[in-house]
């Protein structure tokens, strides 16, 4: 076992093993207040986990500094908390944690799975690595100055993915290439740090909004690279504008308070097509969400392009 997994304390992989007991998990960015969209998939991330049994997993993915608004994560915490929500274990916050994905990168480079590219945001069109990365510096940096460190994920091929919403999702060739693992200001990337936690963490079930299923083969390509298991996923319908477009979340702010708590997640509950009883409209928060544990099925999802705000 190399020293990346023995750190992860995983052992093998998922085929291996019989599966292990659900363990979910919700990792908001605190790049402001949580919002309709973020508390909706929190809402059925922890109702899948509770009702399977699981436990469930608050994380802070605050890796891009620049981005963080101060204040940010202590007041999604509180909202979460005024909301009846309730995790296992302390809040992490992947700030703390970069040991662990200096220790990932360090067990990839012996194997030429990384490489440095000093390609930028404007040599690639202005754009980011959605639309794909073309290898440019495969073979080395191409000019001096900064560089990034791109992960080869051809170099391992997973299946199709097979989402309990979704179905069968091959992967997705406009985001194909070789993602960023850190970036040119030294920061690690998304696409590492939700790999390394997730496999730390003994995460086994994923569920989290649809505009993440991009991502989510280069994921699985890393997952396979470190020899750590790969978690089951429901990419959720996102929360959308009466006419599809993408929700303002300055407009759909959460407010934290304890008041009008029952009624807020009373909505939440409708959004994700769960029908809570009308007479549960005004039950206190732990009543309602013992019901929605009771009763929630995630099928009530599949299909819907997406959910309406109003």
């Amino acid at each position: 076992m190399s020293a990346v997994n023995a750190s992860m304390a995983i052992g093998t992989t998922a085929t291996a093993e019989p599966r292990m007991a659900y363990v979910g998990r919700f990792a908001p960015s605190p790049t402001g207040p949580l919002h309709l969209g973020s508390l909706t998939t929190a809402a059925a991330s922890f109702l899948d986990a509770r009702h399977g049994g699981g436990r469930w997993l608050l994380r802070i993915e605050d890796l891009d500094t620049p981005r963080v608004v101060p204040g940010a994560a202590d007041a999604i915490v509180r909202t979460l908390e005024h909301l009846g929500f309730t995790w296992e274990g302390p809040v992490i916050h992947q700030s703390r944690r970069l040991t662990l994905y200096q220790q990932a990168l360090d067990d990839l480079a012996p194997r030429g799975l990384i490489y440095a590219c000093s390609c930028s945001r404007r040599d690639r069109g202005g754009t980011d690595d959605t639309g794909g990365y073309a290898g440019t510096c495969r073979k080395g940096p191409t000019r001096p100055g900064p560089v990034a460190t791109r992960f080869r994920a051809d170099l391992n091929p997973v299946p199709d993915l097979a989402d309990r919403l979704l179905g069968r999702c091959g992967p997705d060739r406009a985001a194909g290439g070789d993602p960023i693992l850190r970036r040119r200001d030294g920061l690690y990337a998304y696409q590492l740090a939700v790999v390394v936690d997730d496999a730390e963490q003994q995460v086994t079930d994923i569920v989290r909004g649809a505009d993440l299923l991009p991502s989510t083969y280069w994921q699985r390509s890393l997952q396979s690279a470190l020899g750590v298991p790969q978690q089951r996923y429901a990419h959720l319908p996102l929360v959308c504008e009466a006419d599809g477009r993408k929700l303002s979340k300055s407009a759909h702010a959460v407010n934290g308070a304890i008041a009008g708590a029952s009624e807020l997640l009373w909505r939440v509950l409708s959004l994700l097509r769960q029908a809570p009883p009308p007479e549960l409209r005004q039950a206190p928060p732990p009543e309602l969400w013992s019901w929605a544990i009771l009763h929630w099925r995630l099928e009530s999802l599949r299909g819907l392009a997406h959910l309406d705000a109003n």
